[in-house]
């Protein structure tokens, strides 16, 4: 699923910036397929997960490569075509991984072998027009255990500000932000005045105690901000304050020379609200986007002053930056626990919801068939919509909001009237189990792609993927189970069969597409790795987490380079491993490990001299076969002959036959036994599914 939807955990692109957090996605898909979700559910929770609670599965949505807005520079073309760059990778995603097909050959034109149109196209961009790349908070539902851990937390910050509250103003460093919290009043306006000649900012919130999440000061709102006036601005227009977006697009302005007065924001509301803190951050993509892996830094505060305007037009001051000192020597109390508080808020931003990237929302405009796929010829506007030919009308309109679209699209995916995601789910498990698919090509199932070879047994499948009848293990199986279609593979006649060759049978069907034999296959690169760290019993059993690093710590546009693949550290399932696109590991790359830059429904497989060597001569597999000669020794109790045994026990599941026997009959020391390892290693017999 991983390679199909080409996650990983960098852009791509020229700066190929670091993704943080994207590693919860990862985690999601596991546990989803680990605990058998119902693939409708699943694909459901993909498309529209943070309208149901399960944010964490929209990574899904932006987990292809794009180039950051960041790098892309103020000309409104090019942003305009970053975006449009940005909406195509969404749709290859979804094309190839939920209908099998390409879509992304309709964007300039007419799909050119598919009854897929231009108008199709960019009617499913419509779809996704509220998705653009970049971390939230993922959503998550009550049962989900940062939430719980979230909760408590949170009731423990509570006490501490309730302490707090009686003893005046104080600030809070949670990292990618600050916040000032005041006694609760009740106001029309506010002002911060910044002690300094500059100021810039991505971001300003106001809150109030019973409106915990409802920024009184955003556009939405109605809320209005003005500035000092006769102020220098030196990037972006006063809007981006309160504009409910955050990262690289902050507004900075500073005091002319000359001038004496300090710059000062005004934020004006509707009516009369009641307010009790302040949210502020100056680039909070750092905290959300690109920490590099580092630790999180503290937030620079800015010195300030913050006053209400009173009823009768007067202003008082609420909270200044240089009272705290003062109020912690007049309230000694407050030292300890602003320490409190902030161990707490530090220990949410590590165990509760984090912000990940699973892709931030916006509203949606309405969109245009792009002639020729260009953005600066827009011509017609095109509804929320599927392609017709999959009778796709979704019943919506361009005033439709980014979530009613997705949950619309993903209803419609996941109807029993739709054929293709049952037929594309179970043609890639069978792809997986015997290395093809029925249908080839897995990730087209057009008129480019190839025709299956069991078109029945494919129907077949997929009615009892959706709809099971057979019975599974003394009960009948659930609809949508992975699982179930997983069992019936593996335990068919065609999976079970020899896979040694038939020369007759070779003549008329050389590649075993008509399934007269198991055909042999190398195994994937995780597969390889995977095993010999279980053979040397090194392999750390632990699920979930943070990918664990091989690459340096990248300094923004610094190439990554590869420092660790095969230290203790590394020793996890590889599918834990940081995934860098056009990065090279130095090793596994050579078993054709994907670079997650293109949609890889199907892996290629090679064979090339640096298999070889790296399996004989890496770091990695040196120390591993000098363990598992370690490990043979030991349950051996040191008998050679009885560690020979052992050592294809682990690696082969087998004893040696009386020819790999006489082969290595005269090994007269541990050394010769590590040599052994890893000569198996380096064996078909070890690389090879027969």
């Amino acid at each position: 699923w991983l390679d199909v939807i080409r996650w990983a955990e960098t852009n791509g692109s020229e700066s190929n910036m670091y993704r943080k957090n994207a590693w919860i996605y990862r985690d999601y898909v596991i546990r989803a397929f680990n605990k058998d979700k119902p693939y409708n559910e699943f694909l459901t929770e993909q498309i529209a997960g943070d309208v149901i609670g399960q944010g964490d599965a929209t990574g899904y949505l932006v987990s292809g490569p794009h180039v950051p807005v960041a790098t892309v520079g103020q000309e409104p073309s090019a942003r305009r075509q970053a975006r449009a760059d940005r909406m195509d990778e969404i749709l290859q995603t979804v094309g190839a991984s939920a209908l099998g097909v390409t879509i992304g050959c309709a964007r300039c034109h007419n799909h050119k072998f598919d009854p897929i149109t231009i108008r199709d196209y960019y009617s499913l961009s419509a779809v996704f027009q509220d998705v653009e790349f970049g971390s939230r908070y993922p959503e998550l539902d009550e049962h989900h255990p940062r939430r719980k851990v979230a909760q408590q937390l949170y009731k423990d910050i509570a006490k501490q500000r309730y302490r707090l509250r009686e003893a005046g103003a104080w600030q809070e460093d949670w990292a990618g932000y600050g916040e000032i919290h005041f006694p609760s009043t009740t106001t029309n306006a506010v002002r911060i005045t910044f002690l300094s000649r500059y100021v810039g900012l991505d971001e300003l919130e106001i809150f109030g105690l019973h409106n915990l999440e409802e920024n009184v000061a955003s556009s939405e709102s109605g809320a209005i901000v003005t500035a000092a006036p006769g102020m220098e601005v030196l990037r972006n227009e006063l809007w981006k304050i309160n504009d409910g977006e955050y990262g690289t697009e902050r507004w900075a302005a500073r005091v002319p020379e000359g001038k004496k007065e300090n710059p000062w924001l005004e934020f004006r509301f509707t009516k009369p609200t009641e307010i009790d803190r302040i949210r502020l951050s100056n680039n909070r993509e750092n905290f959300f986007d690109t920490d590099y892996l580092t630790d999180l830094k503290p937030f620079n505060f800015p010195k300030y002053r913050i006053e209400i305007q009173t009823a009768d037009g007067e202003w008082q001051q609420v909270a200044d930056s240089q009272s705290n000192s003062l109020l912690n020597k007049t309230f000694p109390f407050r030292s300890d626990a602003l320490q409190k508080l902030q161990r707490l808020i530090a220990q949410f931003n590590t165990e509760g919801p984090r912000p990940s990237f699973v892709g931030r929302f916006k509203t949606p405009g309405p969109t245009h068939v792009f002639h020729r796929g260009s953005p600066e010829n827009p011509r017609d506007e095109v509804p929320p919509a599927a392609p017709l030919v999959l009778v796709g009308d979704l019943k919506l309109d361009s005033n439709a909001s980014g979530q009613a679209r997705r949950k619309a699209f993903a209803d419609w995916l996941t109807d029993s009237t739709n054929p293709l995601p049952s037929r594309v789910m179970v043609n890639r498990m069978w792809h997986h189990v015997f290395g093809q698919g029925i249908v080839t090509t897995t990730g087209d199932f057009g008129f480019a792609g190839a025709q299956p070879t069991h078109p029945e047994l494919l129907d077949w499948l997929a009615s009892e993927f959706a709809e099971p009848v057979l019975v599974a293990s003394d009960r009948p199986a659930k609809p949508w189970s992975v699982k179930h279609i997983l069992r019936l593979l593996v335990s068919s006649r065609a999976f079970t069969q020899e896979s040694k060759p038939n020369e007759e049978a070779l003549t008329q069907d050389g590649t075993s597409s008509l399934l007269w034999r198991f055909p042999p296959r190398r195994l994937e690169a995780e597969v390889i790795r995977d095993a010999i760290l279980t053979a040397s019993g090194s392999l750390k059993p632990e699920l979930g987490g943070p990918s664990y690093r091989i690459h340096n710590i990248k300094k923004r546009y610094a190439q990554w380079e590869v420092l660790d693949n095969y230290g203790e550290d590394t020793w996890r399932r590889m599918i834990y491993q940081e995934r860098m696109r056009r990065v090279d590991d130095c090793m596994f790359t050579a078993f054709d490990f994907p670079d997650c830059g293109q949609v890889r429904a199907k892996r290629p497989v090679s064979t090339t001299p640096l298999q070889a060597l790296n399996l004989m001569n890496s770091p990695f597999v040196i120390s591993q076969s000098e363990l598992i000669a370690k490990r043979a020794m030991e349950d051996s109790e040191h008998d050679l002959l009885e560690a020979l045994d052992r050592c294809f026990e682990v690696l082969l599941a087998r004893h040696p036959t009386a020819q790999e026997r006489a082969a290595v009959q005269n090994i007269t020391s541990r050394e010769d036994l590590f040599l052994v390892c890893r000569a198996i290693l380096n064996s078909n017999a070890f690389t090879f599914l027969e």
